[in-house]
């Protein structure tokens, strides 16, 4: 009984040492100490998930038909049922029951079972104790998704999710809560997929949003209270190097959804949802220097806020998105439940004053 009530001092004494985190302030008080931001409007909106009343909407991908841009289609997770198909007019075009997914992403042109395929990928935390990576391909005729194959990635609770070309190869990237972030070389050619792991990378503390520089083969991880991480994929085991801070001016807490406009071999931006101050902020590629912030303002269609997942595609997306798609989780859609925000990558462009 003396050891386990030394054992319980011991942990109650490093708990006590550990840093507490502080309450978030008002978000009013947040927005007002924050680096102002500019004011963009969304040119449609998804119906709400199913889901009501709860945290659901998170995570939302992109694909760009090239032949018919204005039949483009977004995905978007429920994390607490499934996945969604949308056309560019928020009108639902499927859903997909499949359990607690989280992040998701999507490439093209993938071979699958032996043919060109649309490959979607989603961290899977069904089970909260063994994290899974669910592979699903896309059918762009009928918009709907069809399970391939579920994979294991390791002990915890999948969050975070990203794919990425590496070589050759194509890399699937699932972050463990809190922080520990699985690199899975994908194999998906034959009838069942299969992946390897190739290495681990770790932030201390609870991290999610990320995305993949396919140009550069920069990894970039969000840390939420701290930092967004930038790791060299070219090296064997990267080390975390410090792209931006979490200092409640430029990027509040929670850093959350990532996502990358580029440009060139390797400039362009990468935008970061600022959930803390319901804002989204740029950064230049490759040198991470500020350059501007937008907040998704009421107009025709309400505004967004509280936002976890975000994504971005440069192109024609038809009339209403001539540039480029920029789709943000809304996470405040009341009286409906929560849903994603469509918006044309010009008007962010133009209200933020940055070159074509």
């Amino acid at each position: 009984m003396r050891g386990l009530w030394m054992l319980g001092a011991v942990a109650a004494a490093t708990a006590a040492c550990a840093p507490a985190k502080r309450p978030a302030a008002p978000v009013a008080d947040r927005i007002a100490a924050a680096t102002p931001a500019r004011e963009v409007h969304a040119r449609a909106e998804t119906v709400a998930v199913a889901t009501a009343h709860a945290d659901a909407a998170d995570d939302p991908a992109i694909w760009r038909n090239p032949t018919n841009p204005a039949a483009s289609l977004v995905i978007g997770t429920d994390k607490k049922a499934g996945i969604y198909v949308y056309g560019l007019d928020g009108a639902k075009k499927s859903f997909l029951a499949a359990g607690d997914i989280n992040n998701a992403d999507l490439r093209d042109g993938v071979t699958v079972n032996g043919a060109p395929a649309i490959l979607v990928g989603a961290s899977d935390r069904t089970d909260r104790n063994q994290a899974k990576l669910a592979l699903f391909t896309l059918d762009p005729q009928s918009a709907t998704l069809t399970r391939i194959g579920t994979l294991p990635v390791g002990a915890g609770e999948a969050y975070g999710f990203c794919m990425g070309k590496v070589g050759a190869g194509l890399h699937a990237f699932v972050v463990i809560k809190p922080g520990k972030i699985v690199d899975l070389e994908l194999d998906v050619a034959g009838a069942l997929p299969k992946a390897r792991i190739v290495r681990t990378m770790t932030n201390v503390t609870l991290s999610e949003g990320c995305v993949v520089d396919d140009r550069t083969k920069q990894l970039y991880v969000s840390e939420e209270d701290v930092a967004i991480w930038r790791f060299d994929l070219a090296q064997p085991q990267p080390a975390p190097v410090r792209f931006a801070t979490v200092d409640g001016e430029t990027l509040v807490a929670d850093s959350e959804g990532l996502a990358i406009a580029p440009k060139g071999a390797d400039g362009g931006y990468l935008i970061a949802s600022s959930q803390g101050d319901n804002a989204y902020t740029l950064y230049r590629l490759p040198d991470g220097a500020y350059a501007g912030r937008f907040r998704i303002a009421s107009g025709a269609i309400d505004g967004a806020s509280d936002t976890d997942g975000i994504e971005l595609v440069l192109g024609d997306f038809g009339p209403n998105y001539p540039g480029g798609l920029f789709v943000a989780q809304d996470g405040d859609n009341r009286p409906e439940a929560q849903n994603f925000k469509l918006l044309a990558w010009d008007d962010i462009r133009l209200a933020l004053g940055l070159p074509e």
